[in-house]
């Protein structure tokens, strides 16, 4: 039987002609209403199958996107793991986006989702891409991926530190805004000239012993990491560093056998807390001579005006034969007439005391031996040293430079004995695992009275053994890690004005004091707000503890007090880390 609806390839039977359809619409009554009652039948049965249809259809469309964007995202993951970019897990493609899909929603994975981005520290995602930074105070380097510390910037602070301690009439050109002239009238017994020099510390005393270890410690650095200098831009502001203290040892030799090694009173200082060109306190001058000697003092002067003059002698030649000449007249002095500073001045012993003599006028002889390459300096060096017990030093400092005077000798002579003492017997004990305990945040721990102090000081001797060619990578790294904790890798710095969260409160009179002609006095010491000005540059004493506690606290000496020999070891480390990083070994 034919059938009669329109869409008659739906219903179920024979496909019919069009001929067949024309006679089944003209048949008679009866056939025709036989016929329209099969035809709505078929009409519920159509409607069914369209419902089926339909519904196939619409899973089949859920199906074809579930599959592309599956395609998509396994296309964008093969080219995230194949990204050019050093390594960097992230895709280039700003049309292809690499997206996880859930019934309910769609995160977008950015650049910097998947490790950072590659970036050391901070990663900024772009279009497409990421962009690498780094925290205040470090440099992005070559790689653009990770951060080194500004070394060089570090370098121009720390040489302002330095200016800002300077006693006497400052030049035209001083840099520190709000130090002007002070202590005009410092003078000897009779009248001589003691102006100049620089304060040691937060307070205005003029010390003799740690101000010449300071000076030839910076100085050694600038002889042998002179590059790291001249890649800062700080050449002629390092030979005036140098000069402002040389000039000053210069006035204090006021005699074949005499030198004038403490300048202040150490009860009227510390009893005044404010600007040192508001002094009005007596400032008694204490000197050494035949009677009075003071071998460990002037030797360490020694030691500073050879060194300067080997760093002056393509510079100013006619300066450096002065600071030679003085250096072996007061040499001759150290050696004739031995004996404790402190023993002769009783007021010095009292800030810095020191227990012994023979590792300064060896200190003084290797010196004198690089500066003139003289045998018989050489020869009472080596003298000096074999009746010297052969002890660890306790630091590297103004009242130990036994590693000092080692590391002398072995570049002079190469000897394995002097070796094995600075590696063996000093540096490999600061390393981590060995007689030293370490903070938590990775610092070595000498002693909670500054400690940074300890640790940069340190890390200098094991930088210059390095450059003189021993354990090279090892001490390299391991310095590194030391000054740059000073610098900010446990989240804060410990140098004023530079870096993430830097001190704002060293112990430190005139950068507390606000300008006059407003006061300043003993409230201002104890007033809880930051220094009326930033002591740039000044390396403070550090934590306090194996815990790494440090609290930035003016009252504190331990953890904020600041000196002329902090720095010095601090920065010639710097210089060491600058220079190495230019010879591509950091």
């Amino acid at each position: 039987m034919s059938c009669p609806c329109a869409c008659v390839s739906l219903c179920p039977g024979n496909a019919i002609q069009p001929d067949s359809k024309k006679e089944a619409w003209s048949s008679d009554s009866s056939a025709t209403s036989k016929t329209m009652g099969k035809g709505g039948t078929c009409a519920a049965t159509t409607v069914i199958i369209i419902i089926i249809v339909l519904v196939l259809a619409a899973v089949c469309a859920v199906v074809v996107i579930f599959i592309v964007e599956e395609t998509q995202k396994e296309t964008t993951t093969e080219e995230t793991r194949t990204d050019p970019i050093g390594g960097v897990r992230t895709t280039q493609r700003p049309d292809v986006k690499t997206t996880a899909t859930t019934a309910a929603t769609t995160t977008e994975i950015l650049p910097c989702d998947i490790d950072n981005g590659g970036c050391s520290h901070v990663c900024t995602p772009t279009q497409g891409s990421r962009i690498c930074s780094c925290p205040v105070g470090q440099l992005l380097r070559n790689d653009t991926v990770t951060c080194i510390y500004d070394y060089a910037d570090v370098l121009n602070k720390s040489l302002l530190f330095y200016e800002a301690q300077r006693s006497g009439k400052l030049p035209d050109d001083n840099r520190i805004p709000w130090r002007g002239d002070s202590a005009l009238d410092d003078q000897g017994e009779n009248g001589e000239d003691l102006s100049g020099g620089y304060y040691d510390a937060g307070d205005h005393l003029k010390l003799g012993l740690p101000m010449a270890w300071a000076a030839t410690v910076l100085t050694w650095g600038f002889i042998e990491f002179r590059d790291a200098y001249e890649a800062a831009g700080q050449v002629d502001h390092m030979y005036d560093c140098i000069k402002w203290f040389t000039d000053y040892f210069i006035k204090c030799h006021t005699g074949e056998n005499e030198f004038y090694a403490h300048v202040g009173s150490v009860s009227g200082d510390h009893g005044y807390w404010g600007r040192p060109e508001d002094m009005t306190m007596a400032r008694p001058a204490y000197k050494l001579n035949e009677t009075l000697p003071g071998t460990d003092c002037v030797g360490s002067t020694v030691a500073a005006l050879a060194a300067a003059s080997i760093a002056f002698k393509d510079r100013d030649a006619n300066y450096s034969a002065l600071l030679l000449q003085e250096a072996r007249e007061l040499y001759t002095f150290a050696y004739d007439f031995r004996g404790n500073y402190g023993n002769s001045i009783p007021e010095a012993a009292t800030v810095y005391a020191s227990t012994s003599f023979g590792d300064d006028i060896t200190w003084a002889a290797m010196w004198m031996y690089h500066a003139t390459h003289e045998q018989h300096y050489l020869d009472n060096a080596t003298d000096q040293f074999n009746r010297m017990p052969k002890k660890t030093p306790y630091a590297f400092g103004w009242g130990d430079v036994n590693s000092g005077h080692r590391l002398l000798l072995l570049k002079a002579t190469g000897s394995s004995t002097y070796l094995n003492l600075i590696t063996t017997k000093f540096v490999d004990k600061w390393l981590p695992g060995a007689s030293l305990p370490y903070t938590t945040q990775g610092q070595v721990f000498r002693n909670e009275w500054g400690s940074l102090r300890y640790s940069t000081s340190t890390a200098f001797v094991a930088l210059m053994t390095a450059h003189y060619g021993y354990k090279v990578d090892e001490y390299i790294e391991w310095a590194k890690t030391q000054v740059d904790i000073a610098l900010g890798d446990t989240g804060r710095s410990y140098v004023v004005g530079f870096g993430v969260n830097p001190p704002q409160r060293p112990h430190h009179r005139s950068s507390s004091c606000p300008y006059p002609p407003d006061s300043c006095g003993w409230p201002v010491y104890r007033d809880d707000g930051p220094n009326h000005h930033v002591l740039h540059g000044a390396l403070v004493g550090g934590p306090q503890d194996l815990n790494g506690y440090y609290d930035d606290l003016r009252d504190s000496h331990f953890m904020n007090e600041v000196t002329l020999d902090y720095n010095a070891g601090f920065q010639s480390a710097l210089a060491g880390l600058k220079h190495f990083e230019l010879l591509g070994l950091l």
